[in-house]
């Protein structure tokens, strides 16, 4: 697996998590620990791993700053029921709620961490840095730099055309007239330094939506307040007469500095993006000319510029939710012969229904991401088959240990991304499952069981269809 920045484990002194960080230590990958209690997961994950002291239930411990740099997360956060010891053969004591509700913990901790981490870990559909969207907008301050601070005479502007976009929509509009005359030759616009520098560390480039005429133009992104100072740049040819979109990779971009490359300037750091600049120039870089350029009047319509990931997309948040979830609400099913959990799910603070709207806020929140479902979980060893499934169907038991391997492979699997399973192994709960620790089972390519999953099963399908026959 690669990555540029920590994986961020919530949860991480609990069953699964401590087995999370564990496996993610082992394959060399940076990680850093949500816990409440530092002196507890020094003592249980050792003095050297990197921890954020911090409480899903309270807003005031998770300021997004504390996870700079976090790029992907793994939550194994879980209301805590029931005494660990002690409990009878028929489970009276599975009721006791230990610690914050399911309520605070489930669900109102859940939009508490999606908030913290949305930032550093990135969306689906990209950052809107300028332009205008069916549900959104954002401007920027953009204003003229021409060939006139050399002697030349072209000239350009940007305003914004209200109904010259895509099916009549706003766009942004940068036009003028470039002229060779007085050793000139180039015209751009440049945006104000932005009041707080963007941190597209998340995301993979830029991506460019406008209308082409047929010429090559110029990208120039800096991370220096500076005026004068290096830009990182792209070109881009356009299509004449064509709404396209233009991706530019941050690995493309060039240190430039007066169209000459700089070949010591420091890479491009995209957790530092202070401005943009467009330009359309008779020249290159290094000496070498825009094929494309032609003196005279020129326009280009530009709808938005944002931030993207690349493909294949893989998850960015993973999360140990529970199987059983939509049962409770279920009609026509037999509780008798249901899990602890979904018979007491009253009893118990309504722990399954909101631990499904906490997978809902997941699934609304734009982050790619995947739902794990496990069954009844285990102290048994990783290495039993296993069976995947969707619909919340499911029932039998699992172990903590194939759970935290199975979150850590769906970091890395574009087949997990956007998918919700319930997963168990094919022993039955009368049967303990043991390992030869001299021969032990391979490990698993979690891949052939993500290839089968279907996008959009949750379970909930049976709860709406029977909202609607109702």
């Amino acid at each position: 697996m690669e990555t540029s920045g920590f994986i961020l484990v919530v949860g991480a002194t609990g069953g699964v998590g401590r087995r999370v960080v564990n496996n993610l230590r082992k394959k060399g990958l940076p990680v850093r620990a949500l816990v409440r209690n530092e002196e507890k997961a020094r003592r249980m994950l050792g003095p050297d791993i990197e921890l954020i002291v911090g409480d899903i239930t309270k807003e005031s411990t998770l300021a997004p700053e504390y996870f700079k740099g976090v790029r992907k997360v793994i939550n194994a956060a879980s209301v805590v029921i029931g005494p660990k010891e002690g409990d009878t053969p028929d489970r009276a004591k599975y009721s006791q709620i230990k610690g914050a509700s399911p309520e605070m913990v489930e669900y109102i901790g859940m939009k508490k961490l999606i908030n913290a981490v949305k930032e550093s870990v990135g969306l689906q559909s990209g950052k809107l840095l300028f332009g205008f969207e069916d549900q959104s907008s954002k401007e920027l301050n953009w204003g003229a730099l021409d060939d006139v601070v050399m002697g030349g005479v072209s000239e350009s502007t940007f305003q914004i055309d209200r109904t010259g976009g895509e099916s009549g929509k706003p766009t942004g509009l940068f036009k003028g007239i470039v002229s060779t005359a007085n050793n000139g030759g180039f015209t751009s616009i440049r945006t104000r330094n932005f009041s707080t520098p963007e941190d597209l560390s998340a995301y993979d480039g830029l991506e460019l939506r406008l209308k082409g005429d047929g010429r090559r133009y110029k990208l120039i992104v800096r991370t220096s307040t500076d005026w004068d100072t290096v830009g990182y740049t792209a070109s881009f040819d356009t299509i004449g007469g064509q709404w396209q979109s233009i991706r530019l990779p941050f690995s493309s971009l060039r240190p430039v500095f007066r169209a000459r490359t700089v070949s010591d300037a420091p890479p491009f750091d995209p957790s530092n993006v202070v401005s943009f600049q467009l330009m359309f120039s008779k020249f290159e870089y290094d000496g070498k000319l825009n094929p494309t350029f032609v003196e005279g009047p020129f326009e280009l319509p530009l709808s938005s510029v944002r931030a993207y990931i690349k493909d294949p997309i893989t998850p960015r948040f993973v999360h140990v939710s529970s199987a059983g979830v939509t049962r409770p609400d279920r009609p026509g099913i037999d509780l008798s012969k249901q899990p602890p959990a979904v018979r007491l799910n009253k009893e118990l603070g309504f722990v399954l229904t909101f631990k499904l709207k906490g997978e809902d806020l997941i699934r609304e929140s734009g982050i790619p991401y995947t739902i794990v479902r496990p069954c009844a979980l285990t102290e048994e060893p990783a290495g039993a088959d296993l069976v995947f499934d969707q619909g919340d169907n499911m029932m039998g038991k699992i172990s903590r240990e194939e759970i935290a391997r199975i979150c850590i492979a769906a970091l890395e699997s574009p087949y997990a991304c956007d998918k919700t399973f319930e997963v168990k192994s094919v022993v039955p709960f009368s049967e303990p499952f043991t390992v030869d620790p001299e021969n032990p089972p391979p490990e698993k390519d979690y891949n052939i069981y993500f290839k089968m999953l279907k996008d959009g099963i949750t379970g909930k399908e049976s709860l709406e269809q029977s909202a609607i026959a109702v």
